[in-house]
């Protein structure tokens, strides 16, 4: 990892709430793994201070570039919509543990809300990359809101979509979605991203089903380097609880241990 100045492509409102930047990633010099993230520096100034963690949405190795995808809701966010192509900004990473994804598995499941679909969505590319098949489930508030649908099914993967606003996301209906697809799919592992709900189900699910998951986490973050101690999770472990941090151990752990509030 490394703080580095990359060039913006692009930076661009892609619906009512949500922007997709591009970035060239040529000066990084480092593999980036799909679950990592950065530490976006949000201005050139001292405020906002803190910086803010994005997942990466996608990984073109060929163009050299990065992008994410981002909701805007505070005043960070806000002040990054304002950076034009062109300009410079300052990243810090690639930070965190990543997915883990077997050559040997033919078939997993993805299941995001919100912007937790980006970060599952480079899963789906490195998937792709090595001939393993998708099936997503994608939640959100509105069909404005599922914004990387294309994105997914032009990875080739089957993907169903639920909806608020349609009142197709309620937990059950979902359960009933997930039920269905494992009846015709021989799912080898689970990934949840992007809803306490949607992860409690499928932790009951892969426990049944006895099936490895791993979730990746969100949260508010300080120094993203494991000294301030903000994004705390708690993990059970064989010998009782243990503590650990999302920016350092995480972001990305297996379901099964993580203790969910």
């Amino acid at each position: 990892m490394k703080a580095v100045r990359l060039q913006v492509i692009s930076n661009k409102q892609v619906s009512q709430r949500y922007w997709h930047m591009v970035v060239d990633s040529s000066l990084l010099g480092e593999t980036v793994m799909p679950g990592q993230f950065f530490h976006i520096r949000c201005a050139d100034e001292y405020y906002p201070f803190l910086r803010r963690p994005l997942s990466i949405y996608r990984i073109n190795k060929r163009e050299q570039t990065l992008e994410f995808l981002y909701l805007v809701k505070g005043l960070g966010t806000k002040r990054m919509t304002e950076i034009a192509p062109g300009a410079e900004v300052d990243v810090f990473g690639p930070l965190g543990k990543g997915f883990t994804l077997h050559d040997s598995w033919d078939t997993i499941l993805l299941l995001a809300r919100g912007v937790g679909i980006a970060t599952l969505a480079a899963l789906a590319q490195e998937a792709a990359e090595k001939g393993i098949r998708c099936v997503a489930v994608l939640s959100a508030r509105s069909r404005n809101d599922l914004l990387a649908t294309e994105t997914l099914q032009g990875f080739g993967a089957e993907v169903y979509k639920v909806t608020e606003e349609e009142g197709t996301s309620d937990v059950e209906h979902v359960r009933e979605i997930i039920h269905a697809i494992m009846a015709k799919n021989d799912i080898k592992a689970a990934y949840v991203c992007g809803s306490k709900r949607l992860s409690l189900l499928l932790k009951e699910i892969v426990r049944e089903k006895r099936i490895p998951a791993e979730i990746a986490l969100e949260e508010h973050m300080g120094c993203a380097m494991g000294v301030c101690f903000a994004c705390v999770c708690d993990l059970q472990e064989e010998e009782g609880l243990r503590t650990v941090r999302v920016c350092r151990e995480g972001p990305v752990f297996p379901l099964e241990k993580v203790v969910i509030p």
